[in-house]
């Protein structure tokens, strides 16, 4: 049931972007320059209207200017700030967390000149993708997944390194991470040691290659088993040992896809429940149904700087973040941004007309 939001509310929101947006670029709010007060207003048009900044004002020069001053590790820090001020008041601090990872994209059409967009087929005219590595808290007791960290990737980037910094920098928001969840692009070795180097369980799917497939072989429809996988990883020259324990299921039922089906996992979790493993599993895909929610706040955008790219991301996962945290059981998501847009609009009108009226009394009109 959607109704009218709670205004006190949705001005405590926009100081959270105001407060974003200034760190993140290195604004000084209530300065003779512009900051996040003045700025929101065409992000929130833009991200309500799936649209270019262009578009929807005048500051677009302006923001894309200040974009450019920073690196995109400022505006991943000014996120984890905003993220440390909000999450604990939705209890999950207190929890065990579930993590899902996953990369996502966003369509470049145009010259592929950095290293930052990674090739594309060319079909639908699109020619490269900027790459995003997500982070988000899922879980049974989450409703909606909660977006965490995210950080650009360019061509030819660490999976390992970088999901072990971003693991760091989470890990101090929660009691303890209870389990990692990857799908099968996340499969390798490197990962695998890393995570339970760091003591993280994780949970992979893994692709049917030939140690699987031969697993798998003779098992009948049903059938559940686990088995140690022993790997060598060759690195800087030196040879690693590892394991981890392959979790198999035969012809299994699925019901999003109609059909019988074999589930292939990769886990060092100490006990292993081989009935609930797949339902633990799904909670990642919330992680993607997420990413289709975060569309409908899409900022435009044809540039090439990936620093531009990733700032237009992290603003509109903290849309969602703000969404899933105050307002999820009252109004839809898109309702938030056409709320907050309206407010933030108003808000700048009438600095602007308190300003002008100053103005016209010290020339004594």
């Amino acid at each position: 049931m959607q109704g009218v939001l709670n205004r006190e509310r949705l001005y405590r929101s926009l100081t959270t972007l105001d407060i974003f947006v200034d760190r993140a670029l290195h604004l000084t709010p209530k300065s003779t320059t512009l900051s996040g007060f003045n700025y929101n207003r065409d992000l929130l048009k833009a991200s309500m209207a799936n649209t270019y900044l262009e578009t929807v004002g005048s500051r677009a020069d302006s923001i894309h200017l200040a974009v450019k001053s920073v690196n995109p590790s400022d505006i991943y820090w000014a996120y984890l700030g905003t993220l440390h001020a909000m999450l604990p008041r939705t209890g999950f601090t207190e929890h065990d967390a579930v993590l899902a990872f996953d990369h996502t994209d966003e369509e470049f059409y145009g010259s592929v000149e950095t290293a930052w967009i990674h090739n594309w087929t060319g079909e639908h005219a699109v020619t490269g993708r900027f790459k995003f590595l997500t982070c988000a808290l899922v879980g049974r007791d989450v409703p909606e997944k909660v977006p965490l960290l995210s950080i650009p990737v360019h061509i030819g980037y660490s999976n390992p390194a970088d999901v072990s910094f971003m693991l760091e920098l989470v890990r101090p928001l929660f009691r303890s991470i209870r389990l990692a969840l990857f799908d099968r692009g996340f499969y390798n070795n490197e990962l695998m040691l890393t995570l339970s180097s760091s003591n993280v369980p994780y949970l992979i799917f893994v692709p049917k290659n030939g140690p699987v497939k031969r697993a798998l072989a003779p098992m009948r429809s049903g059938d559940m088993r686990t088995v140690g996988h022993e790997f060598i990883l060759n690195m800087d020259r030196t040879v690693i040992k590892g394991e981890t324990t392959y979790a198999l299921l035969r012809q299994i039922y699925e019901k999003r896809l109609d059909r019988c089906i074999d589930w292939a996992f990769a886990t060092n979790q100490q006990e292993i429940d081989l009935d609930d493993i797949v339902a633990t599993y799904r909670q990642r895909w919330n992680i993607e149904n997420a990413f289709k929610m975060q569309d409908e706040a899409t900022i435009r955008s044809k540039s090439k700087d990936v620093t531009i790219r990733f700032f237009y991301f992290a603003y509109e996962q903290l849309l969602q973040l703000i969404w899933s945290v105050f307002y999820r059981e009252e109004v839809s998501f898109k309702g938030m941004l056409i709320a907050l847009s309206d407010t933030c609009t108003e808000r700048v009108e009438r600095a602007e007309e308190r300003a002008a009226g100053k103005r016209s009394v010290a020339k004594g009109i």
